[in-house]
């Protein structure tokens, strides 16, 4: 139904205005996409005439999400409404979540109007949506009014959104939040809690967030995993341990265990990381040496670098498995220690040609020179074997 537009006297039409809402109108996506970006200059003359547009559910929904998009730009009281009315009546989500966005772009001026609209069930669920997307601080009054709303998604939205702010009043409802009855909620609140290292003492923060380790849902303890990581402490790390060696804990969260182990620079957590070793799944193991391949200071490469040439010295599970050992030379390769060179070089000896292959990649991409160098000295010797001596005459056949 065509709603009431804004009466336009004729003059105030620009040449220029009408040739663009022309091509608004007729145009193809390109097209309108183009001269979208002109509107800004033909300033508030050009608000009646794209209100009047917007304002009818006979044109085709495209055109009207181009002039939602373009009304973003004006703030004044008239579009807000407009925006608004898109948002609360049109039956395309689409246009729905394009007039979301307008307002946000709109910011403060929107917030009032969308506050209003809290109080009215049939559009609350629509009006946090658009407030989620204004990350301005006129929004933290709102948004607290829906924390407890009986709809869940509107909680998990306000819960998100609250978290991009810093304000006192904020803390205690994302504790709180930890034990919703609904998973999202408390997804939401762990990933915002693992972002606040400011307030680890003062709530206790590693002991509240190791409690969703064990959470029923497995997509919470794997965020818990995550925001753990993040706050990257000692007593956060050893909350990780627990979980990782705890007997019935699923791969895939041993995995994203492990990942977070590895953000936290600490050669406690390094121990941690390595113990992952001991897990019975391959899976696990290969995450492992993945993450110690990627340690950044030098005294956890160094002390990964150790770890790493003992699983090649030992008789493991590292040498049970093309893959694993494939992936310890590449991690050697990564680390760039020298005391490396001769465990590779030992690679060369390996009857797997997916081995070979990979410890001469990693040879040349650790130190090129120096295992050039090292490869010919070793080939002077009478002792090797044969496989070894093949393995370096391929290899040297590759600088």
């Amino acid at each position: 139904m065509r709603q009431p537009a804004i009466q336009l006297h004729p003059s105030t039409i620009t040449p220029a205005l009408a040739e663009a809402l022309t091509v608004l109108e007729t145009g193809d996506f390109q097209a309108r996409w183009e001269v979208a970006k002109r509107f800004s200059d033909f300033g508030a003359v050009a608000i009646a005439p794209l209100i009047e547009r917007i304002q009818d559910d006979e044109l085709d929904w495209e055109l009207r999400w181009f002039v939602a998009r373009i009304l973003g730009q004006f703030d004044q009281p008239e579009t807000v409404a407009a925006l608004i009315h898109l948002l609360i009546t049109a039956e395309d989500e689409d246009l729905s979540l394009i007039a979301a966005e307008a307002l946000a772009n709109l910011g403060p001026s929107a917030v009032v109007a969308l506050s209003n609209l809290l109080g009215d069930s049939a559009h609350r669920s629509l009006a946090v949506k658009a407030l989620a997307q204004i990350r301005q601080s006129a929004t933290i009054t709102p948004l607290l009014e829906v924390v407890n709303d009986p709809e869940a998604p509107i909680r998990a939205i306000a819960i998100e959104a609250l978290s991009s702010f810093r304000d006192a009043r904020i803390t205690p409802v994302l504790i709180s939040a930890l034990q919703d009855e609904v998973s999202p909620v408390r997804r939401e609140a762990v990933t915002a809690l693992g972002l606040r290292g400011d307030l680890l003492d003062q709530f206790d923060l590693v002991d509240q967030l190791q409690a969703r380790l064990w959470d029923v849902n497995l997509e919470v303890c794997r965020c818990a995993a995550i925001a753990l990581g993040r706050l990257g402490t000692e007593s956060a790390a050893q909350a990780l341990l627990a979980a990782l060696k705890r007997p019935h804990t699923p791969v895939s969260l041993q995995i994203e265990i492990i990942r977070s182990l590895s953000w936290i620079p600490t050669e406690t957590a390094l121990s941690y990381l390595s113990q992952g070793l001991a897990l019975e799944s391959a899976e696990v193991h290969y995450e492992v040496i993945m993450a110690l391949g990627r340690m950044e200071t030098p005294p956890l490469k160094a002390a990964a670098t150790q770890v790493l040439i003992s699983l090649l010295e030992t008789d493991g599970v590292v040498n049970q498995s093309s893959q694993l050992k494939q992936a310890v030379a590449l991690g050697l390769a990564q680390l760039g220690q020298l005391c490396a060179l001769d465990p590779l070089i030992q690679l060369l000896a390996d009857t797997d040609v997916g081995i070979r292959l990979h410890g001469i990649a990693a040879l040349k991409q650790l130190a090129p020179q120096a295992a050039y160098t090292r490869l010919q000295n070793r080939l002077n010797q009478t002792d090797l074997s044969v496989q070894l001596r093949q393995g370096i005459e391929v290899a040297l056949q590759e600088w």
